[in-house]
């Protein structure tokens, strides 16, 4: 079937209007410049209603049509999403209006009717589904939202690297998240891989103005920012708000680390699939932290990802994590030769206020290839009560691992600079030095207590602790 575009960009709503041969598509001014962008990976930021969804299997249509037979992805953030909206639009336009194909309910996919191209539909929820299939063009409906996960947007790169095929991103945004760092920001920063399609909720015919300016009269507004100008905004309850995700702040590029530097490695048990390390590395000479590695999941036991961090052979000062609970976790990687130290302190806040602490300090650096923890603390928030206020509870606290075991590791950071404490400089009279004696003296002596219970313990000799466990 036949597509006819009209030559310039009319202000009404996405339409399929079928007729003997042909379809008929009248796109709103940012529905217009998406459909014409040229960008590998083209993000629509859009406020709500604003023509996103209904758009997408407009555009992976005349995909299809320069890409040709084989397989293509429809994702959307949820399954409830992809019931309730994703499905629909396409079922609607590919097996209904089109005619292009039906519907295979077991397997989720759209087959074309000649048996040659599928559109293979899924949830984010289940990234594994994303890896499903080698495809030549991805369509990603509101993937902005905190459920996807950076992983899932790896994987859809993935799918497309053999054919380096095209996608399309429709989304209000939620978070300063993975998809302003890894999308959004490189599209604004002149990558021409990326582009960049905002329009408002109003710039959608089908929305009407009244309701567009009664929430702007109504909203924060940083919520109607978001929510009906698909600007991104600092939201509230963020909890990391004082990260800067920049050079200027406390972004810093990949470099290699100096075999010398002490390292300290945050642990989040979070079971064989969510299981996180970050490890820093501490410039004595700065006295900055930068965190250089982030490793999550691997479906591994506690006491194998223990053995697979010791085949690293670096210099670990100090490894700290845990929840109070989790004494058997740490004595299983006692077993395995790494000896967990609990955080300094138990509350969250209490950590939090920690990293929050050395980040406005500029004493905690983040390198830029750590995109998932880099996403986390851009998304990390507090619940918001009806009003739109942040409550003191964590939303979704059990979804994020690597910003866990970054609190845990800063718990034994200080936040003032530390005098040089290396052997060799010895210890002068400060307070703070007592303090690392006093750690150190209950490293030593977990150290004791998890030797008489296992197979000893890995530090830096590989005979007992270091002298110096913590601070560098």
């Amino acid at each position: 079937m036949a597509v006819a575009i009209l030559d310039s960009p009319v202000k009404s709503l996405t339409q399929v209007i079928p007729d003997e041969d042909r379809l008929h598509f009248d796109l709103h001014a940012g529905q217009w410049r998406a459909f014409h962008s040229l960008a590998r990976f083209i993000l629509v930021l859009a406020g709500t209603q604003s023509g996103k969804t209904c758009f997408v299997p407009v555009w992976l249509q005349q995909e299809m049509k320069v890409k040709g037979k084989g397989d293509y992805l429809a994702a959307t953030a949820t399954y409830d999403l992809f019931k309730l909206k994703l499905l629909p639009e396409m079922i609607g336009f590919f097996c209904r209006a089109a005619r292009w194909g039906t519907y295979q309910a077991t397997d989720r996919v759209i087959v074309s009717n000649d048996g040659k191209s599928r559109i293979i539909l899924r949830s984010a929820e289940s990234e594994g589904g994303l890896e499903s299939a080698t495809a030549k063009a991805a369509v990603l409906d509101e993937f902005g939202q905190t459920s996807v996960d950076v992983g899932a947007w790896e994987a859809i790169q993935r799918r497309l690297s053999i054919h380096q095929g095209r996608a399309l991103i429709t989304t209000t945004p939620y978070t300063l998240g993975w998809l302003k760092q890894q999308v959004y920001d490189r599209a604004i920063g002149g990558d021409p891989d990326y582009a960049v399609i905002n329009f408002r909720s109003c710039d959608n015919p089908a929305f009407p103005v009244e309701e567009y300016e009664r929430a702007k009269r109504t909203l924060p507004a940083w919520k109607f920012a978001m929510f009906y100008d698909g600007v991104f905004t600092r939201p509230a309850g963020l909890i990391y708000g004082d990260y800067q995700d920049s050079y200027e702040g406390n972004l810093c590029k990949a470099f290699p680390i100096p075999k010398e530097w002490q390292r300290y490695v945050g642990v989040d048990f979070g079971g064989t699939e969510h299981l996180a390390l970050i490890w820093l590395a501490r410039d004595p000479e700065k006295d900055v932290y930068y965190a250089y590695r982030e490793e999550l999941g691997g479906g591994h036991t506690g006491p194998e990802r223990a053995k697979e961090a010791l085949e690293y052979k670096e210099p670990v000062s100090l490894w700290a994590g845990g929840a109070q609970s989790e004494d058997q976790q740490r004595l299983a990687w006692a077993t395995a030769g790494v000896g967990v130290a609990k955080p300094m302190f138990w509350e969250v806040e209490s950590g939090i206020d920690r990293v929050i602490g050395l980040f406005k300090q500029k004493r905690l650096c983040i390198f830029d290839t750590l995109t998932g923890l880099r996403s986390e603390l851009g998304t990390y928030s507090r619940e918001l009560d009806g009003a739109g206020e942040p409550l003191i509870k964590i939303a979704d606290k059990e979804r994020f691992h690597r910003a866990d075991g970054l609190r845990y590791i800063a718990s034994h950071l200080p936040l003032a600079a530390l005098p040089d404490l290396r052997p060799e400089a010895g210890l002068p009279a400060d307070p703070r030095a007592r303090m690392v004696e006093q750690v150190d003296r209950e490293t030593k002596r977990r150290f004791e207590d998890a030797k008489r219970g296992g197979e000893g313990i890995h530090w830096l000799d590989q005979a007992g602790p270091p002298e110096r466990g913590w601070g560098g």
